[in-house]
């Protein structure tokens, strides 16, 4: 028996000792990214897709960047600067390209479509309205991945980038419309607002959603009267709300748009897009009959515009005169400000980036993230945006069919 039971005792020491099954937590693996960022070489684009803090911030993660010669500039970043920051600066467009992710504003020119390696990630603006079927097609032959950053959607359900341009148009219309009522600008030689024993100046915004809000905020603030025009009684109630403020707001009805123009000082156009163009809601006549150096800012021209008389702009030449009426109608106001702009487009990649690489890369974070899979409009040189795939008459698949059956 004492044999029997030491053996048995021998037995259960060594059954301890085995190695057994444990239930561990499933680790992600982090990922160095291989970031590039080309110059822009799109007509006026003045932004950068990311500061140098940044740039900062993403190299002390483990990633690297490299940045072309001068990529910064125009936002008032020094390749010093990036350098600092742990940025590789590099003289030739083509360095750039041999990076795995390609970070941009503008969507790439033809040019540097023909630099893209086959199957490679590229991040920029969509820009549908100035496509063609040929810009598609080309993509979709070097079978890269494409997000339209404009087309990402945050935990709300927002845009992030659209809301963030938007807020600093709404802004800045309003300083630009200030602007051309001055002497200087051959206006009606007004101080937008006023002041105490002057009459306020009277401001007529035409859309009520982010940059429809934030130029009533900034009138407001400069002490103009407002009034606000929409379609949507939703939109209205809800501006209403935001600014904490009672002010003037109606359902487009051209009868009383007409003649709250025929008062106005300063008209912003702020119509959202709808399939790609806003809809175009003052009339030529409606224009013909406003004040005499009077300041329209049509913001909506980056979808087409929403005054008849509105024509594409540039910052060189940003005004023209019809009607006795100053029109500024140039596409992509941000870019007037660009530096801020910089800062704002940096603070939604950022994360994004970040959190590509704790997810294991590119293509995880698309799987991981459905905010950022939105965005994709080509996968692997497949068109996953109906939109696209209708105007222009292309294949199309969703996107969401590679997650059950991956490429």
């Amino acid at each position: 028996m004492e044999k029997r039971k030491g053996g048995m005792s021998e037995i259960a020491k060594a059954g301890m000792l085995m190695p057994k099954e444990s239930m561990l937590e499933v680790q992600k693996h982090d990922k160095s990214l291989y970031i590039g960022i080309p110059k822009e070489t799109s007509f006026q684009e003045n932004r950068i897709s990311l500061v140098p803090d940044s740039v900062a911030l993403l190299v002390n993660n483990g990633h690297e960047v490299v940045l072309e010669s001068g990529a910064g500039i125009a936002a008032n970043f020094t390749d010093a600067e990036y350098n600092e920051a742990g940025a590789r600066i590099v003289y030739s467009k083509e360095d750039v390209f041999h990076a795995d992710i390609i970070l941009k504003v503008a969507p790439p020119s033809d040019e540097e479509i023909a630099l893209l390696k086959n199957k490679q990630n590229i991040l920029s603006i969509l820009q549908i309205n100035t496509q063609t079927d040929k810009y598609f097609k080309q993509l979709s032959s070097k079978k890269v991945t494409a997000i339209a950053f404009d087309y990402i959607k945050d935990r709300s359900n927002m845009y992030p980038i659209i809301q963030s341009m938007s807020e600093i148009a709404g802004s800045a219309s309003l300083l630009i419309a200030a602007e051309y009522l001055s002497n200087n600008m051959h206006g009606r030689g007004e101080m937008l607002g006023g002041i105490s024993g002057v009459p306020p100046s009277e401001v007529v915004i035409i859309g009520a959603g982010t940059v429809g809000e934030f130029a009533a905020r900034t009138a407001l603030g400069l002490g103009a009267e407002v009034k606000v025009f929409d379609n949507s009684l939703y939109k209205l109630r809800r501006l209403q709300n935001h600014l904490g403020a009672r002010l003037y707001t109606s359902i487009i009805v051209p009868d009383t748009l007409s003649k709250a123009l025929m008062t106005a000082d300063v008209a912003i156009g702020a119509m959202s897009p709808s399939d790609g163009l806003s809809p175009c809601v003052v009339s030529e006549e409606m224009v013909s009959r406003m004040r005499a150096g009077s300041v329209i800012v049509d913001v909506s021209i980056d979808s087409g515009g929403c005054f008849a008389t509105s024509v594409v702009t540039n910052h060189t030449n940003p005004t023209f005169t019809k009607y006795g009426v100053i029109h500024y109608c140039v596409p992509n106001i941000a870019s007037r400000v660009a530096r801020t702009a910089s800062y704002a487009l940096s603070n939604v990649f950022t994360p994004i980036l970040l959190n590509m690489g704790q997810e294991g890369g590119f293509e995880e974070l698309l799987w991981a993230d459905s905010g950022v899979r939105h965005g994709v409009y080509i996968y692997k040189g497949v068109v996953t945006n109906k939109i696209i795939s209708e105007r222009f008459k292309l294949p199309f698949k969703d996107i969401d069919l590679y997650n059950m059956n991956p490429m």
